[in-house]
């Protein structure tokens, strides 16, 4: 629902500060949306003689938490919408509402709003209406629909003509992105979609796993481990999946970012968990540096496996998270965000699709000098099994104990023994 949102309200109970949830609704903000404005709310139950001096205490208090967000300078107001609680009598009149109302109209604006593409549109209400058919209403997240067109519920593998559609109570034949819209449709049991989303017919897919780019959230404390199970919100759905995380090579750290493809043809490297730099594998990386820098990619990857399957647009939003920790707790609950890139249909895709995906593991295996062959050239052994095919590790770089670099050059003899070259 966040991804619909051209300007966000976060109201904050003046007398508590920020909480968790005001937390997660400005860090989801923060991924989904562009303009914010603050209400301090409950400004009542202050001290009168005190309210002025505790606005402003809050107010610099949200200013300094806004400060490094994209929100920094937002409008902060400070409002009673209903003085006294809901017991007092409806004399009480709010405080601070027109003063709200005026900082709304000032910061509102015309979004840039694109007709073309597949229609894709959030249902968050369905109901039907005796003698007209099945309403569902929401908001149009892409593309446009017209009065006759087909749309697919695809959810439940169903196609509906439009019959009629209304805009807040009017009559329209058209509507698209960003519109509020009511689209009817006849022989639908309204039972079936509560919430969920509605398209042109086959433009969306259910899949079972998937290849996202991510960025861990900042203030999420524990670490993003491969194999950790989160809550997936994709699409309209919120589903358990297990992530494994994989970076570029080490050698690709600072390769420039391609935020909507994914290149089946590079090597990977799987990673234990999310790299950051208080990340465990990036201090091993830190200690390893003689330099004691933390080099971190600029760009990583997750394979998402759901638990069960999910229907979403491609390059749709997607959010992880641990919404099983305490709300009590006073931790953000939200781990990473991100683009998905690659959707897998089929069911056996561990089979069929996941071959295509090179990521690979780094081993560290330990041998033995047998002896010098020249001033560049040593000979060495129990590294590999006799069996082994030592041409598929020529190339590969060896460290010797005594400090020098080497690289592997081929096999020597039948053994497993191999030739080493130091450059």
């Amino acid at each position: 629902g966040a991804q619909i949102i051209d300007l966000m309200m976060l109201v904050i109970d003046v007398t508590k500060g920020m909480q968790t949830q005001s937390a997660e609704c400005l860090v989801i903000g923060q991924i989904a949306c562009q303009k914010m404005v603050v209400v301090l709310n409950k400004i009542d139950l202050l001290p009168e003689g005190k309210r002025q001096s505790a606005i402003e205490k809050m107010t610099k208090k949200m200013q300094k938490t806004l400060e490094n967000t994209k929100f920094c300078g937002c409008p902060i107001v400070a409002v009673a919408a209903k003085p006294g609680g809901p017991e007092a009598p409806e004399s009480e009149n709010p405080l601070g509402v027109s003063e709200l109302i005026e900082v709304l109209k000032s910061q509102a604006y015309l979004p840039s709003r694109d007709p073309s593409g597949h229609f894709l549109m959030a249902v968050d209400h369905c109901f039907s209406i005796k003698g007209q058919g099945t309403v569902m209403t929401g908001t149009i997240l892409s593309g446009s629909v017209s009065l006759g067109d087909n749309v697919e519920i695809p959810a439940l593998k169903v196609t509906k003509k439009v019959k009629s559609m209304q805009m807040f109570h009017t009559p329209v034949t058209y509507a698209m992105q960003g519109d509020r819209v009511g689209i009817c449709v006849t022989q639908f049991d309204p039972k079936l979609l509560e919430r969920g989303l509605i398209c042109t017919p086959e433009s969306l897919h259910t899949i079972h796993a998937a290849i996202i780019s991510l960025k861990k959230i900042q203030y999420f404390r524990g670490a993003l481990q491969t194999k950790a199970k989160f809550h997936i919100t994709v699409g309209h759905e919120t589903v358990m999946g297990r992530v494994m995380f994989f970076s570029p090579a080490p050698a690709d750290f600072s390769e420039e970012i391609q935020e909507n493809v994914f290149d089946f043809e590079k090597d990977y490297l799987y990673q234990e968990e999310y790299l950051s730099k208080d990340s465990n594998s990036s201090e091993e990386n830190k200690e390893n540096d003689q330099a004691g820098e933390v080099q971190l990619p600029r760009q990583q990857w997750a394979l998402l496996e759901f638990e069960k399957p999910v229907t979403c647009p491609k390059l749709c939003l997607v959010i992880g998270s641990k919404l099983d920790t305490d709300i009590h707790a006073n931790t953000c609950r939200l781990a990473f965000h991100g683009v998905l890139l690659q959707g897998m249909e089929d069911k056996n895709y561990v089979e069929t699709f996941l071959p295509k995906l090179k990521v690979y593991k780094l081993k560290h295996k330990e041998g033995q000098v047998e002896r010098v062959m020249d001033d560049y050239s040593v000979i060495g052994r129990s590294l590999f099994k006799k069996e082994t095919n030592i041409q598929i590790f020529v190339g590969l770089k060896v460290k010797l104990s005594t400090g020098e670099d080497g690289i592997i050059d081929g096999g020597f003899g039948q053994s497993g023994k191999f030739k080493i070259r130091i450059p």
